[in-house]
């Protein structure tokens, strides 16, 4: 588990909050974040994930044919793949599209939704948290929603009183900070992975593929050291299979072969890295494991479509 925990670490998460909406019964939606939502407040990321905080009421969240789930008032809801879904006082209207109802903030302010038939009504924050990895197997393994209570968290007391200080500022008139509740956000959310990841280990009736112990152990070597010549016989070797066991069970429990996801895992480590940073692409293409520039260069090329120097200079012009 905390292999599993530390590579979620890996993510390297960030976001905030970019609509604030207030509901009254009945009302029906459908959502899912887009990347124009996140654009204003960050740059967009490769992965997002979906939350919203509801600080007033409460609401009923599906994401396609599931069980509905209830959230309350101070929980969050999360969405780890940013399915697109329904929210609302009752789920067997028709959904309005959300897009729709958006009415874009000023000066910094918050887009804003009010909708509804005038009945109970139901207040939340919805944001993003975002990571240039694209695909991650630990996302793969969480259920479609999270529903998350900041009193339960590990560090419920500060997470809570950030929670409560952030809406109270937004309801004075005051500025509300999204990094401060994407933070928020981002820390509860590793939480709840962590203690659900707890549950799956002591739960005898779950699939042991999702949550593979040697697969893990992999796992985590390869994120924390993408330096290593890893090879398929020395990772099956530290994960004390033969290499076709090993290949299996790898890809049974995270969609790809070993060496494919080491390869796309160092261009994303080096994308990230290239966009954000003004190290040597040399130096980069080094530490991500490759042995020479130029082969750096032809495989990231391949991937993202232009050489990493261009691929630097576009992602700074869009970022502005």
């Amino acid at each position: 588990m905390d292999a599993l925990v530390d590579m979620l670490q890996t993510l390297r998460l960030n976001g905030g909050l970019f609509l604030e909406a207030e509901f009254t019964a009945p009302w029906c939606i459908r959502a899912q974040v887009g990347p124009e939502d996140c654009a204003p407040h960050a740059p967009v990321p490769r992965h997002i994930i979906a939350y919203h905080y509801v600080f007033g009421g409460e609401m009923l969240l599906q994401v396609a044919d599931a069980a509905p789930v209830r959230v309350g008032p101070g929980q969050i809801a999360v969405l780890p793949r940013n399915d697109v879904h329904r929210m609302g006082s009752s789920l067997t209207r028709r959904a309005v599209t959300a897009d729709s109802l958006i009415e874009p903030g000023t000066a910094g302010a918050l887009a804003r939704i009010v909708h509804g038939g005038g009945g109970a009504p139901t207040r939340l924050y919805c944001g993003f948290l975002g990571s240039e990895m694209a695909h991650h197997p630990v996302l793969s393994i969480l259920p479609a929603v999270l529903v998350l209570d900041a009193t339960d968290a590990a560090s419920g007391d500060w997470v809570e009183r950030s929670l409560r200080f952030a809406v109270e500022t937004r309801a004075a008139g005051g500025v509300l900070s999204p990094h401060l509740v994407g933070r928020v956000a981002e820390l509860l959310f590793l939480d709840s992975v962590r203690r659900y990841v707890e549950r799956l280990e002591g739960d005898r009736g779950w699939n042991p593929d999702l949550l593979d112990a040697r697969v893990a152990k992999v796992l985590a070597l390869l994120h924390g050291d993408l330096r290593q010549r890893w090879t398929s016989d020395r990772l099956a070797e530290r994960a004390g299979l033969s290499r076709s066991a090993f290949a299996e069970r790898f890809t049974r429990a995270v969609g790809e072969p070993p060496m494919r996801y080491l390869a796309r895992l160092r261009l994303e480590r080096a994308a990230e890295r290239i966009a954000n940073g003004s190290d040597p692409v040399a130096r980069i293409a080094y530490e991500v494991g490759y042995e020479s520039e130029s082969a750096f260069t032809r495989a990231f090329t391949r991937a993202y479509g232009a050489a990493p120097t261009t691929w630097r200079r576009n992602a700074r012009q869009q970022d502005g």
